[in-house]
């Protein structure tokens, strides 16, 4: 009979985020995890049988908490404009877990494409707001995330490194300046 579990599955991923949150992907090991726990590195095994599956749940859980963020966008007008808000926020006040997700050596991502299937839900919202809101064609719709959420993302990694800090204000202002400067560009017709 396999020994009782000291932890669960949620409580070790919970521990795990933490250890990322505060001190960054790398600093994820058994011994860290055990650590933040108050134990050895035994217990966590007896739920998981791999660090690189506990990696993979704390990504999971990191991605959860950033769709929380830009959940919350859902509410505000201009709603798209509020995403690419949300994700600095995020940047800015989970700077490690931020560079976990968009920032790791460890993504496969090799075109947008694979960018946007890793966003999930958030990109589907982001597509269906912009064509519905701005009456654009899925393909407009998707060419315009696609430079705006590069912009977005350029900002976030900057605020994440500690390279820069802008202000709330700032944000709003660099969003909106390319958000309308790409949408002229759509209605013009030479967006491709």
């Amino acid at each position: 009979m396999p020994p009782k579990a000291k932890f669960t599955k949620e409580q070790i991923i919970k521990a795990a985020l933490a250890v990322v949150s505060e001190k960054g992907a790398q600093a994820l090991t058994a011994k860290e995890l055990g650590a933040a726990l108050g134990t050895s590195t035994t217990p966590i095994f007896t739920v998981f049988d791999s660090m690189q599956e506990v990696q993979d749940a704390v990504m999971l859980a990191a991605m959860e908490r950033f769709e929380e963020y830009a959940h919350k966008a859902a509410y505000i007008k201009p709603v798209f404009k509020q995403v690419g808000m949300q994700m600095i926020l995020f940047a800015k006040e989970e700077p490690k877990l931020y560079q976990l997700i968009f920032m790791s050596s460890g993504s496969k991502a090799q075109t947008f494409d694979d960018i946007y299937a890793h966003l999930g839900p958030v990109a589907d919202e982001c597509m269906d707001v912009l064509q519905k809101d701005y009456d654009l064609s899925k393909d407009n719709a998707k060419t315009l995330f696609e430079h705006v959420w590069i912009h977005t993302f350029g900002i976030g990694a900057l605020c994440a490194t500690g390279m820069c800090d802008f202000s709330h204000e700032q944000i709003a202002d660099m969003l909106t300046q390319d958000f309308t400067a790409m949408m002229m560009l759509m209605r013009s017709g030479r967006s491709h």
